[in-house]
């Protein structure tokens, strides 16, 4: 079969429609939303401002040697300057090894806080190349289930660990696809509603100036304000400066409206936003540290404007705003003043900004502008409307262990309409199809196929006063994966809720490490949906009991190779499908099962309550094959000690793994038998339990199948689609002559 047939038919079998849980309604976000939300690294923000310039074409705007798009209107004086910044943090490619991986170096050159990096382990990527298409890619992470015993693993907290895998094999596979040195990337951009208040994603704080900017800038028409007023989307912020430094000297401004981030890059704005300037306290007005706040400054002026406005607003004194540069810099008009909005959880992925206070920022701009306010204007709080669709995909449907609803109804559906009569779902919850007319001779086995339906995720357990949801994990995984993130909050009727998950207290202060470990966390983990009361949260139709995920998405790699979220263990689910739908209804002679089974990352409950009631029954299998993810060290964090099974190669024969040791005679029967039927089959040792384990007590022989996985229990999960296609075919063929 050819690479990219094989792709289609397994990721039809996986699901196509698997993109983000959240399916824009009606026509979604406006044009400038999706502009700003382009990535956009610190020096490389070319396409960002040809799109801006694009856009506002209409105004003749101008583009500098920086890149820095800025329009004038009005003329005289005085001359005001108003900025936002258009660049995020990220990284550009600094080097490809010989086995194909990226090195990365980080732009600014040093982090913007100490959990940067961290938070990049395990996260997919997206790489601007030069020739213009964006390729998909993945930071490596650690497999939490290889990690027991190791001898000092690398840490996940430096540049010098991170490796981006886009699929690749060679050097020259890399350049094939059109990646080189240079090429910036970022972190895959996901921005969610939370709650009904805001919304939270990467370089969310990077952006809402800009697009209060443009806001503004569609109004201009109607501005009564005297002078001239040029309007600035400042490219190398990051950089020192640099975009504000150049058109300062353009401009020769009176005076400076910077509208953004407030003061980034400083120590003490760095840190966890404070009760006093969290969302909800309203717009922030950065002036002079040094002022007596009686003088007439600049921000008093814009303090006065938001009095009558009945905009509430909270002071922060600031030093002058920072231009660094290896010369002479430009300088800072007397009259300057800093603009912006409380965030929390500055510069991380799960940065959030209350979209109420983004609007009161945009109607303070334009009052002082003298631009009146429109009648129909209303001070409802803004939000992003959108439609929950669920995923009928595999990998795109959402499934933590105990919540398997959703999973095993897609998992039936996608069963030939022939079989769907035929199955049924047990008291625990696992889905279960019988296949063969159990006549049988005392040769023919008795045989169980078994794959987990559940992911990993978390459990709201309870609702705080301050709105904050407690959640416990259910599963293991390093906690820098999913801490600091948006999540999904799915509730028992109607579309989930957004959400951050909270990162660790004290992880904006110096010395702070990142809790070693998949289950290292002494403090309860909170997930904040934009509320500041248990009752505000009730209203959104949250309750005790309700799961908690991470999004995830299926995208393509190079060649065959794809990643996501929870391929453990939807690959094993896709194969006994496929296996089955291949088989069909008629199977004379044989008596063989097929199990989807619930809450295997939590203990193989459903695995251990099926075998249980089949040994009350008389029914225990001779053979249970579990079918579950091997975890790979085929990765530049691994060592290659144990677990090195390539991806490509083959399906594997989970030989040896924390729960079971297979017979070597029953693994040399299942290599022959595959390498017989010309089917690509590997073997080997790696970490982990699977559910054909719960069968052991009962005198069942457990042999596990797989197939490699890297990066495991994280939201960057890769495969070799090729070693689905083979993993189905050995599931269908041991059913059939085992």
């Amino acid at each position: 079969m050819k690479a990219f047939t094989r792709v289609a038919v397994v990721t039809m079998a996986l699901g196509w429609q698997c993109s983000a849980a959240f399916a824009q309604h009606g026509a979604g976000p406006t044009d400038w939303q999706r502009v700003l939300r382009m990535p956009a690294v610190g020096g490389y923000e070319q396409t960002l401002s040809e799109e801006i310039r694009k856009r506002l074409r209409e105004l003749s705007p101008k583009t500098d040697n920086l890149g820095n798009v800025y329009l004038t209107t009005g003329s005289g004086a005085p001359h005001r300057l108003v900025v936002a910044p258009i660049d995020e943090p990220g990284y550009v490619v600094s080097e490809i090894t010989e086995q194909g991986y990226l090195r990365v170096q980080s732009l600014p050159q040093q982090a913007p806080n100490d959990v940067f990096h961290p938070l990049n382990f395990a996260q997919p990527v997206t790489i601007q190349t030069r020739l213009g298409p964006q390729v998909t890619g993945v930071f490596a992470g650690l497999s939490v289930h290889l990690q027991s015993g190791r001898l000092d693993p690398p840490k996940m907290t430096s540049l010098d660990e991170l490796y981006v895998d886009i699929g690749a094999r060679s050097a020259e596979e890399v350049r094939k696809a059109g990646v080189d040195l240079l090429d910036p990337l970022v972190v895959a951009r996901h921005w969610f509603s939370v709650g009904k208040s805001g919304e939270a994603g990467p370089a969310v704080g990077d952006r809402f100036g800009a697009y209060a900017l443009v806001q503004v800038l569609g109004e201009m028409t109607k501005s009564k304000v005297k002078g001239t007023t040029t309007f600035a989307f400042l490219t190398q912020h990051w950089l020192d400066g640099r975009g504000l430094n150049r058109i300062l000297e353009e401009t020769a401004a009176d005076e400076l409206i910077y509208v953004g981030r407030i003061n980034p890059q400083s120590p003490v704005a760095a840190r966890s936003t404070s009760n006093e300037t969290r969302p909800g306290s309203g717009v922030l007005i950065g002036r002079s540290a040094n002022s007596s706040g009686t003088e007439q400054t600049l921000a008093n002026e814009f303090q006065i404007v938001a009095e009558k406005e009945h905009i509430p607003i909270h002071i922060v004194p600031l030093n002058e705003p920072l231009i660094r540069g290896y010369g002479k810099t430009a300088s800072i008009p007397k009259r300057w003043v800093e603009l912006g909005v409380p965030t929390l959880w500055p510069v991380t992925h799960g940065e959030f900004v209350a979209s109420m206070e983004v609007a009161k920022l945009r109607r303070l701009l334009a009052a002082y502008l003298e631009i009146p306010k429109p009648a129909e204007e209303s001070e409802k709080t803004p939000e992003v409307h959108r439609e929950y669709r669920r995923s009928e995909a595999l990998i795109g449907a959402y499934g933590v262990s105990g919540h398997e609803e959703d999973i095993r109804e897609v998992v039936q559906s996608k069963l030939d309409f022939r079989l769907r009569n035929l199955v049924h779902t047990d008291p625990a919850g696992n889905l279960v199809l019988h296949l063969g007319d159990g006549r049988r001779d005392e040769k023919t086995p008795r045989i169980v196929f078994i794959a987990h339906m559940d992911e990993i995720g978390y459990e709201v357990k309870k609702i705080e006063d301050d709105g904050r949801l407690q959640v416990e994990m259910l599963g293991g995984g390093y906690p820098q994966y999913f801490l600091g993130h948006v999540v999904l909050v799915h509730k028992k009727e109607d579309r989930p809720v957004g959400g951050v998950l909270e990162l660790p207290s004290g992880w904006d202060q110096p010395g702070f490490e990142w809790p070693s470990g998949p289950r290292s966390m002494n403090e309860p983990l909170h997930v904040y949906v934009g509320t500041t009361s248990k009752e505000d949260t009730e209203k959104l139709g949250i309750a005790v009991g309700d799961s908690v995920t991470i999004p995830k998405e299926y995208r393509r790699l190079l060649g065959t190779r794809a990643t996501a979220r929870s391929f453990d263990d939807r690959v094993g689910c896709s194969a006994l499908i496929t296996a089955a739908n291949a088989i069909g209804t008629e199977l004379p002679g044989r008596d063989v099962t097929f199990v989807w089974s619930t809450q295997e990352e939590v203990g193989l409950k459903g695995a251990a309550a099926f075998a249980g009631q089949a040994a009350k029954e008389g029914r225990v299998p001779d053979f249970v094959f579990a079918v579950d993810t091997f975890v790979s060290s085929d990765s530049p964090l691994e060592s290659k000690r144990f677990a090195d099974a390539e991806l490509g190669k083959g399906f594997v024969v989970r030989a040896l793994d924390n729960s079971n040791v297979v017979p070597s005679q029953y693994l040399d029967r299942v290599v022959a038998l595959a390498k017989d039927n010309s089917i690509p089959v590997q073997f080997g040792v790696t970490g982990g339990g699977n559910d054909g384990a719960a069968f052991l007590q009962y005198g069942a022989v457990d042999v596990a199948l797989g197939w490699p996985l890297l990066y495991s229990h994280s939201p960057a999960e890769v495969i070799d689609t090729r070693d689905f296609d083979a993993l189905s075919k050995i599931v269908e063929l041991l059913a059939r002559k085992w």
